[in-house]
Order: C-alpha cells, then sequence, then structure tokens
C-alpha cells in the first residue's frame, strides 16, 4: 500500500512539474521599418498546436515551453519562425519586426468570349465551368469535374513516389504530424486563424514538403490549379485531410479484398 502512495505521489509530482514548465510567452510585433505595431498578426506554437492573434496594438500572449518554435506571420510580410529560449520565458516582453515581401508584378493575360447574339451559337461559346465540385456518396471528400493533368508513373521507381503515397507513409511514421493538422481543423480558434491565411507555411512545415510538391499533392488528390491558388490555408488542410482519409480508406479496402479466400472448386 506504501508503495502504491508512492507511486502515485511521484506520477503526481511529474504532472506537476511538466505543467509548471509551461509558460506565458509575451511580445509585441512591429512593422520592422516604420515601428508601427501590426494587430491581428499570426503566432503559432508548432510544437503544442496553440495559437494566437494580436491585439489591436500589436500585443500578443502564448503559452510555450523552452525549445518550442513559434511561428509568426502577417500578409503580405515575411514570416519568421523563433526558438523559444528559457530567457524568453522569464516574463520579459519580446519585440518582433516583420518586414514586408517585396512585391511581384505578374503579366496578366485577359481573354475574351465573343458572343454574337444567337443563343444556340453563343452557349458553345461560353466556357464550361471546369471547377464544378460533385460529391460521391459514402465518400467525405468531393472531387472537381474536369480532366486531371495526366501523370507518367510508367516506372516502377516513380510509382513510389506519388504525392499521396508519400502522405500516406508520412503520417503512418509521424502520427503527431496528423495529430497536429487534426487538431488545426478543429479547434475553432485555429480555424479562424487559418481562414485568414494563405501561405501555406503550417501546412509545409507539418508536411515536411516546400510549396511545389504542396502543389503536387493536391493536384493528385483531384484538386484543380484554381483551387490550389485561392483556397485558404484552412481549405488546403480540410482538404489534404479528406485526401488522406480517401486514400486510406481505399488502401484498407484493397488489403481486405487480398484477404478473401478465393474457392478453388
Amino acid at each position: 500500500m506504501q508503495k502504491i502512495i508512492t507511486l502515485l505521489l511521484l506520477v503526481l509530482s511529474i504532472s506537476i512539474y511538466s505543467q509548471n514548465d509551461q509558460s506565458k510567452l509575451k511580445g509585441q510585433i512591429i512593422h520592422g521599418e516604420s515601428k508601427k505595431t501590426l494587430s491581428a498578426a499570426h503566432v503559432l506554437n508548432l510544437n503544442s498546436v496553440e495559437g494566437t492573434i494580436t491585439n489591436d496594438v500589436g500585443l500578443f500572449e502564448l503559452t510555450a515551453k523552452a525549445n518550442d518554435t513559434v511561428l509568426v506571420s502577417y500578409l503580405g510580410y515575411s514570416s519568421i519562425k523563433l526558438k523559444v529560449t528559457n530567457d524568453l520565458l522569464k516574463g520579459n516582453e519580446l519585440v518582433i519586426a516583420l518586414y514586408e515581401k517585396p512585391e511581384e508584378i505578374r503579366e496578366v493575360v485577359i481573354k475574351s468570349t465573343q458572343l454574337i447574339g444567337v443563343l444556340e451559337v453563343d452557349v458553345k461559346q461560353v466556357p464550361k465551368d471546369r471547377f464544378t465540385r460533385i460529391h460521391i456518396n459514402g465518400l467525405p471528400q468531393t472531387y472537381e469535374i474536369g480532366r486531371p493533368k495526366g501523370k507518367d508513373f510508367s516506372s516502377p521507381l516513380a510509382g513510389l513516389f506519388q504525392p499521396v503515397d508519400f502522405l500516406y507513409s508520412l503520417f503512418g511514421k509521424k502520427p503527431k504530424q496528423l495529430k497536429k493538422l487534426q487538431k488545426l481543423k478543429k479547434e475553432d480558434g485555429l480555424r479562424k486563424m487559418l481562414a485568414g491565411k494563405f501561405d501555406r507555411e503550417v501546412m509545409m512545415e507539418y508536411l515536411e514538403m516546400d510549396r511545389q510538391e504542396l502543389s503536387e499533392l493536391l493536384t493528385d488528390c483531384n484538386y484543380s490549379e484554381y483551387f490550389i491558388k485561392k483556397a485558404s490555408d484552412l481549405q488546403m488542410i480540410e482538404a489534404v485531410l479528406d485526401c488522406y482519409e480517401n486514400f486510406k480508406a481505399l488502401k484498407k479496402g484493397k488489403i481486405e479484398r487480398n484477404k478473401i479466400p478465393v474457392d478453388k472448386n
């Protein structure tokens, strides 16, 4: 009995120590040149998947512990990743300066549809909506109507590196990454934050992909180029998780079918 009490006290002590190990990281986000405060900047702890948004004067407060990595981002500005040290958790407010990204001006080609006023002819001239999505009963994911870009996986080696296979393998080896994405999708505060983000940085961090690889993954999941360019980070996370669940179900179904004994009679 005494051993049991001692064990319980030890577990309780470890739990209390673990809770006390977490502190509040406090700081302010400012413009790197004008020094003006930035309100509604995003601050996300990549380890604990907890996030917050700066207030009207750029201040934030976030739970963190030593060695956590914090991603700080603001629309139109270069994001930074901050490694939390014990010194940063001693109560002193941290001032983080973000700098505007250089603006890229791209050539835009505008094409018009020539209509002549005859309904039978004009209907054929109007382009069809290639991004209409349909729902298939039994599957949670919707799919976009249109001819997907074909990929050549003719060699056995190329077939091993299909983006969806890589995703399935990644989540199998690192289930914590999957849980982090699921938490981002589930919690209201994080959903609200990601609904206004379009930089893909959180996804690239958790999926261990660059921007091009992420685009290829969504294309492999039957999402259009339009969706990949215009979707918010929240929509992208939902799309990747839906794609993974469908792929897992198909994979499991294939394995189950292979297990069915064949009647030789």
